[in-house]
């Protein structure tokens, strides 16, 4: 079996993301701050901001493992606003180059690392240039947690160019939700604002999880990111409706249709094979 490192293993992402990997039959190790309830992985406590643990837990851990193929890293400050900017941006960018310089040294070329639907220009205070988004115009880093990820996809950029080798995909997961969390969703419908910060996307944990492998899987060199979200939006409101009555004056890329995703999935499904499979429709 091939033996994949998730940083943040016990996380939200995380622990979907595990599951996913064992059940398809990859050796997955957790690396982490605290461990998992789920159990499904072995776990070592790993702080990521220090480089020599980080260099260690990406080489070898005795009587755990002694080599890598594969690190999916998610483990970050997870959104803005939890700790000062200053700790997130700290915490997060070292975080990353430690684990990218990691896997250099240990001779690691397939990465899968969480980006993040936020470079996308979060929150749509300000509209984005055209409807449905997608990777194609440039990051509009609206917080410090969104400017490093925008750094990061830049950082990768040149350490793929450095090694030609390397094959990294970032994903730019929308806002993970899991089952329980779907009971809320209906309420949304009362004040669709509550939810335009993000133009009323989600992604399942278990399609989060997915895109994490089809990553792995992918073939190739070099960096891709993608945009992934769940297939459609958090509303019972059809979507051209909500783009009419909100944001009625931007350029529409092509027919949006029933409930479909404002944040366009459509570079993952061409070129991952990313087939989202759950709604909170089916639950709620």
């Amino acid at each position: 079996m091939a033996r994949v490192a998730v940083t943040g293993g016990s996380g939200k992402l995380g622990r979907a993301c595990v599951r996913d990997l064992v059940e398809h039959g990859w050796d997955v190790v957790n690396l982490d701050r605290r461990p998992s309830p789920d159990g499904l992985a072995p776990y070592t406590e790993v702080d990521l901001t220090d480089y020599g643990q980080t260099v260690e837990a990406l080489t070898r851990i005795d009587d755990r493992y002694d080599g890598l193929d594969a690190v999916v890293h998610l483990a970050a400050i997870p959104a803005p606003g939890l700790r000062a900017n200053a700790a997130t941006f700290e915490n997060n960018i070292v975080t990353t180059f430690n684990v990218f310089q990691a896997t250099r040294l240990a001779g690691i070329t397939n990465v899968v690392w969480a980006s993040s639907e936020t470079v996308l220009g979060l929150p749509f205070e300000t509209p984005p240039p055209y409807l449905p988004v997608d990777e194609e115009y440039a990051a509009r880093p609206e917080s410090t947690y969104s400017l490093v990820k925008h750094l990061e996809e830049t950082m990768v950029a040149e350490l793929c160019r450095w090694r030609p080798d390397l094959k990294v995909t970032g994903l730019r997961f929308s806002n993970v939700m899991y089952v329980e969390d779907y009971a809320a969703f209906p309420a949304f419908d009362a004040d669709p604002t509550l939810r335009n910060w993000n133009l009323w996307s989600y992604i399942d944990a278990r399609d989060g999880a997915l895109a994490i492998r089809l990553g792995l899987e992918r073939e190739g060199t070099g960096k891709e990111v993608f945009v992934i979200a769940s297939p459609d939006t958090v509303m019972t409101t059809p979507t051209m409706d909500l783009v009419e009555r909100y944001y009625p004056d931007l350029e529409l890329k092509r027919p949006l249709r029933g409930h479909e995703t404002l944040l366009s999935i459509e570079k993952a499904r061409t070129l991952l094979g990313y087939d989202p499979r759950h709604t909170w429709r089916d639950h709620v």
